[in-house]
């Protein structure tokens, strides 16, 4: 079997990781509101903004920037005065610094090695993609040169940030964009590798390294997007690509995988055109062609005045139809530009094109206005006319690129079964970077250089108190490097650890293969059941049932086991079933036994049964 680090070093892989951990500190980064936001009774004021690009400390203004601006969204905020304030919609300076935050910041950092900056001064980052109001993120340079060990490979971090967790997207309708802002500001620690990683199977090592170092901690937030990795890809004649927001840690390599495999398409598509000396041309207004058309698409847009767009690629006959990852095309990729001018995307050559009720004496007429052989391709956009030509524009810039090879873009998981991934942006440099001039520096001291080597996470001494705590090893070792670390250390102060593990890593399993939304259940909930659990009230076999109730709705447990009448039976009432029981059965236990828990098995602990049975 070849060797994967020979496989990828000779397409000259490049990989590199950026892991974003949400800090379960209890207020904002710059400001006194809740980090551990609630849940919104109602929202008490909406913000509406356009966003554009500005230049940058360099002067210059970042492509992904303008990209975003060239949109001209419309963004809303939505303000929960409970989880947010004007800090949040930057009608307010920021304040100090969190200090819980910094010094957390310091102490990962020297878990990894790294060397603390002297004097930390937060930068503003521009974001106009609407996910802040301000259209820019602070974020602050914590610490350098780091460096973990991962198998036998040595893995360089050369950067940690401190920085602010970005708003909650509600809605997007294309033109316009509701945010939830009550998560924004919430302290976020981003941890940079390398871009040496030799392959997908040890990125997702790495990952696993850094999320397990972060989460011994215990002082990072739990649950679904609180922590993100962002996977830096490239090979040999290919360019960067960011993909953006991995949560499921299982599929990291599979989407790398991918990533490669579509690369590779993408050069072989690049040499294929080169081949046929293709061109990419201008957009022409089709719209005259198309006045008697029936297809929904097109007509849809035609009734509300729109129009149709289309331009020619000369030579590119089959190859917009070409896969380069399942269920994705290249007609796929052109279209992912197109959508970011809000049209739904496009109609191409290489598509059945009776099936958008295009007839073939269109397409004649098509090809003749475009001046198109029958080795040459076509693209289609219908929309209002600013929007359409928007469209094609992107559109034919992208194309245009197929014939250069691949563009530096920012990517967001598209399906997560067949691990592809959709353009979100080109993709962001230093030109968006400047000085926060509402901060003044911060001077790293020896005192909080000290605390953060006495706090740094360990995850040696956090394996032995796991060894020490569960019965079973493996159980142990399984706790050490899953998400669920925190929320285990929270419970097991409640009552037997062993129980509260098995639950989290084998009847969380169990449920979610058998369709039930395990994950979703929160950490208040949980808690509640094991309290009522460990006092008595109710027994081990019905911790299932009420999981599975807890997982399809936002039912308290006190809810469900009046509803489905799981409260334990014990002492009096217990002892009176029994003597029935035994009556009936002519003192025999073992047929009583068997009567009682085929009637009450959720409800009779077992053991407490056969003591009461002995006794009788």
């Amino acid at each position: 079997m070849a060797d994967p680090e020979n496989k990828y070093k000779e397409i000259g892989f490049m990989c590199g990781l950026e892991i974003h951990q949400r800090l379960a500190t209890d207020t904002k980064l710059f400001c006194s509101c809740p980090a551990n936001v609630t849940e919104a009774e109602k929202i008490n004021a909406k913000v509406s903004r356009y966003q554009r690009a500005v230049a940058g400390e360099l002067g210059q203004i970042d492509p992904s920037a303008q990209f975003e601006g060239s949109k001209s969204r419309k963004f809303v905020y939505n303000v929960v005065n409970k989880n947010a304030c004007l800090v949040e919609l930057d009608e307010e300076p920021p304040h100090e610094m969190n200090r819980e935050a910094l010094q957390l910041a310091l102490s990962f950092a020297e878990a990894m090695g790294m060397r603390p900056i002297n004097e930390i001064q937060p930068m503003r980052k521009e974001v106009v993609d609407g996910s802040d109001p301000s259209a820019f993120q602070r974020t602050s340079l914590i610490a350098v040169d780091g460096r973990i060990k991962v198998d036998s490979h040595v893995i360089n971090i050369p950067t940690i940030f401190l920085e602010e967790e970005s708003s909650g997207i509600i809605s997007n309708s294309g033109n316009e964009i509701t945010y939830d802002i009550s998560r924004l500001g919430i302290p976020l620690v981003e941890i940079d590798t390398d871009p040496y990683i030799p392959t997908p199977e040890i990125a997702k090592k790495v990952a696993l390294h850094i999320g397990t170092m972060l989460r011994v901690s215990g002082k990072v937030q739990r649950g679904i997007g609180s922590i993100r990795q962002d996977v830096n890809i490239s090979i040999k004649g290919g360019a960067r690509v960011e993909i953006k927001g991995l949560q499921e840690l299982d599929t990291l390599d599979k989407f790398i995988e991918n990533e490669v495999i579509r690369q590779q398409k993408l050069l072989g598509i690049r040499d294929e055109l080169k081949r046929r000396n293709a061109s990419v041309s201008s957009a022409a207004v089709l719209t005259e062609i198309f006045k008697l058309h029936t297809g929904k698409i097109i007509k849809s847009q035609l009734d509300k005045q729109g129009v149709v767009i289309g331009f020619g690629l000369k030579g590119f006959q089959g190859v917009l139809g070409a896969e380069i990852n399942p269920e994705r095309r290249l007609g796929s990729e052109i279209s992912d530009y197109a959508k970011m001018a809000g049209v739904n995307g496009i109609i191409h050559s290489d598509e059945m094109l009776h099936g958008y009720g295009i007839s073939d004496e269109e397409v004649s007429a098509v090809r003749k206005s475009l001046y198109l052989d029958q080795e040459d391709a076509f693209v289609l956009i219908a929309g209002g006319k600013g929007q359409a030509e928007k469209a094609a524009t992107f559109a034919i810039g992208r194309a245009r690129h197929a014939l250069i090879g691949i563009p530096l873009e920012t990517r967001g998981t598209l399906n997560t079964d067949k691990f592809t991934t959709r353009f979100l942006r080109p993709l962001p440099g230093g030109a968006r970077m400047y000085p926060e001039t509402d901060m003044k520096p911060i001077l790293i001291t020896p005192k909080m250089i000290k605390a953060a080597k006495e706090s740094a996470p360990d995850a040696d001494k956090m394996r032995k108190k796991l060894s020490k705590l569960l019965s079973d090893q493996q159980l142990a070792e399984r706790l050490l490097t899953s998400p669920k670390l925190g929320l285990f250390m929270s419970l097991s102060t409640k009552g037997d650890p062993n129980i509260v593990a098995n639950v989290l890593l084998q009847k969380f399993v169990e449920l979610k293969r058998a369709g039930f939304d395990a994950d979703s259940i929160g950490e208040e909930r949980l808690s509640s059941m094991f309290d009522l659990y460990f006092k008595g009230d109710i027994t081990k076999q019905a911790l299932d049932e009420i999981l599975k109730e807890l997982s399809k709705k936002d039912a308290d447990v006190q809810t469900i086991i009046k509803r489905l009448s799981l409260r334990r039976v014990t002492g009096k009432e217990l002892k009176k079933l029994v003597e029935e029981a035994k009556a009936k059965t002519h003192g025999n236990s073992d047929i009583a036994r068997k009567e009682l828990m085929s009637k009450y098995r959720l409800v009779i602990d077992g053991q407490e049964l056969n003591n009461m049975l002995k006794s009788a």
